[in-house]
C-alpha cells in the first residue's frame, strides 16, 4: 500500500495505525466494536472521496464507509482495511425560499436541526441527534415526523453518489432513476453519497411532546390503550411505547429512579396546544410514576434521548421485526419479555408507523415495510462488558420467541449485527430484494461496497 501516492493529492488526513490521533479516530459510536483499520481516509470534499475509492480499488483494499458513525453493528470501520470517513464532510445550506437542504455526507441530525430552524424548518429525522444523516436516510429513516412527512428518505429530492468504479452521478427521480430508488431505503450498498438535496417542512419552533410513564403492572392497560388511541391518531402524531427502567441520576425524581415502567413518547407536528389537548387521553390511562411532558423546542426534542445514547461509552445491540398485530396475545409476549430483561437499561421498543409513511407504495421505494403497523425493537444497552454474551443472547433469544407474531420484515437500520447475513438482509427488503440485486449489479457488479447489510449482485 503507498500511501505516498494518495497522500500527493489527498486534501483531507489520513491515519494510520501508530499515529498518535489512530486509537480516538477509530472509534465509533457503539462502545461494544473495537476494529484496527490499516488507514483512515478522512475526507475534505468529493473529490477526495472519488481519489481514496480509486485507491482502494487500484490496491485492492477492503472498504468500510463512515457517515455518522451511528450503525449499531459498527459497518463504519473495519479490520485491517481502508475507512472512508465523511466525518469531516458536514456542510449544510439551506434554501428557505425553497423549502430545500443541501447537506454533506458527514453530517449529523443533530447538525441539521440547527440550520434548518432558523428559519422555522426540519427535515424528518431520527430520534438521537447525533446520528448521521447517511446511514438512517439510507436505510429509510424512522423519526418523530414519520405521520406527517414520511421517512427521511420519502423527502429525498436528489443524492450526488461516488460509485464503485470512481465516478460522480447525480441520482434523482429524472437522472439514473433506478439509483434514486434504490438509495431510498437500500443502505450504502450503491456507493457513498457525498451529499443529499432534502425537502423541508414548516416545524417548530415549538412542540407538543408527551412523555409519561406508568408502572409496568399496568402495561396491559397502558398498552391497549395506546394501540387504539394510535391506530385512530391523526398524522399529527407519531409516538413509541418503551419498557423501562428510570436510570438513577439526578435528572429524575429520586423517589422514581430504579423503577421499571411502560413509557408512552410521543411528538405532535402542529400547533401546541392543540397537541396538549391530543395527548389528554394517553397522559391519563392511570397514575404515572412521572410526566414529563411539555412544550418544548424541536431542537431540544430532537435531542432528548442523547443522554442516554452517549457516543463510545455503552454498548449497544439493536434488532428489529414487524409486527402482524398488536392484539392481545402479541402485547402479552412483549409484557412478558419486558419483565425478564437481564439488565435494566435495555429498552424494548413499539414504533407505531402509519400516516404518510405507510401511504407511499412498497415498490415506490427501497424501503418496503409501508404495510407496517407496528416495528418491535430490542434496543440493548449495557455498561459492563462481562454483560456483553448474556445481553445479546437474550435479544437474539427473544425476538426468535416473537416471530410467532411477526410480519414479513423488519427495520434495516435495527438488525443487530447482520449475523444472519443475505438471509436477513432479503427478509428486510422482501419483494424489493430482487430488483435491488439487479441495481447493485449494475453499479456494483464486484460488490466492492460490501462492508454493510449486504445486498448481493445477480450471479
Amino acid at each position: 500500500m503507498n500511501i505516498e501516492e494518495l497522500q500527493s493529492k489527498f486534501r483531507g488526513h489520513l491515519i494510520q495505525q501508530g499515529d498518535p490521533d489512530f486509537d480516538q479516530e477509530r472509534k465509533v459510536w457503539n462502545g461494544y466494536i473495537d476494529k484496527h483499520p490499516a488507514l483512515i481516509a478522512q475526507c475534505s470534499g468529493t473529490a477526495d472521496v472519488i481519489d481514496a475509492v480509486s485507491f482502494a480499488r487500484k490496491n485492492d483494499i477492503e472498504v468500510s464507509v463512515r457517515g455518522g458513525g451511528h450503525n449499531v453493528a459498527g459497518s463504519a470501520v473495519c479490520d485491517g482495511g481502508m475507512v472512508i470517513d465523511l466525518s469531516k464532510m458536514h456542510g449544510i445550506h439551506v434554501d428557505a425560499s425553497r423549502k430545500l437542504a443541501r447537506v454533506q455526507g458527514g453530517a449529523t441530525w443533530g447538525d441539521l436541526d440547527r440550520e434548518t430552524q432558523v428559519f422555522g424548518l426540519a427535515a424528518p429525522g431520527g430520534v438521537v441527534s447525533t446520528t448521521g444523516v447517511a446511514g438512517l436516510t439510507l436505510g429509510g429513516g424512522l423519526g418523530w415526523l414519520r405521520k406527517k412527512h414520511g421517512l427521511s428518505c420519502d423527502n429525498l429530492r436528489s443524492v450526488e453518489i461516488v460509485t464503485a468504479d470512481g465516478t460522480l452521478l447525480t441520482a434523482s427521480q429524472n437522472e439514473n432513476e433506478d439509483l434514486f430508488w434504490a438509495l431510498r431505503g437500500g443502505g450504502g450498498n450503491f456507493g457513498i453519497v457525498t451529499s443529499f438535496e432534502f425537502n423541508l417542512h414548516e416545524v417548530g419552533p415549538t412542540v407538543m411532546m408527551c412523555a409519561v410513564m406508568y408502572a409496568i403492572e399496568n402495561a396491559e392497560k397502558v398498552l391497549s390503550t395506546w394501540m387504539n388511541f394510535m391506530t385512530s391518531s391523526p398524522d399529527e402524531i407519531s409516538s413509541q411505547a418503551l419498557f423501562w427502567a428510570i436510570p438513577d441520576i439526578e435528572d429524575f425524581p429520586e423517589d422514581a429512579r430504579g423503577k421499571h415502567v411502560i413509557a408512552i413518547t410521543a411528538m405532535y407536528v402542529g400547533d401546541s396546544d392543540e397537541g396538549e389537548k391530543a395527548f389528554e387521553k394517553i397522559r391519563n390511562i392511570d397514575t404515572p410514576v412521572i410526566d414529563l411532558s411539555g412544550k418544548i423546542p424541536y431542537t431540544a426534542a430532537q435531542s432528548m434521548f442523547d443522554p442516554f445514547f452517549p457516543k463510545h461509552e455503552r454498548n449497544y445491540y439493536f434488532k428489529s421485526q414487524d409486527l402482524a398485530s398488536l392484539n392481545k396475545e402479541t402485547r402479552g409476549a412483549i409484557i412478558e419479555g419486558a419483565k425478564k430483561r437481564p439488565v435494566d437499561s435495555m429498552l424494548l421498543a413499539i414504533w407505531h408507523y402509519g400516516g404518510k409513511m405507510n401511504r407511499i407504495g412498497s415498490k415506490d421505494s427501497a424501503f418496503g415495510s409501508r404495510d407496517t403497523t407496528f416495528l418491535l425493537s430490542v434496543d440493548s444497552i449495557w455498561d459492563d462488558p462481562g454483560d456483553s454474551e448474556e445481553v445479546i443472547s437474550w435479544s437474539r433469544d427473544f425476538l426468535d420467541t416473537m416471530k410467532r407474531f411477526s410480519g414479513d420484515g423488519m427495520y434495516v437500520n435495527f438488525s443487530g449485527f447482520g449475523e444472519e447475513g443475505e438471509d436477513l438482509v432479503q427478509l428486510a427488503y422482501g419483494n424489493n430484494y430482487d430488483r435491488l440485486s439487479e441495481i447493485k449489479t449494475k453499479y456494483d457488479p464486484d460488490n466492492f461496497f460490501h462492508y454493510n447489510q449486504n445486498i448481493k449482485p445477480c450471479s
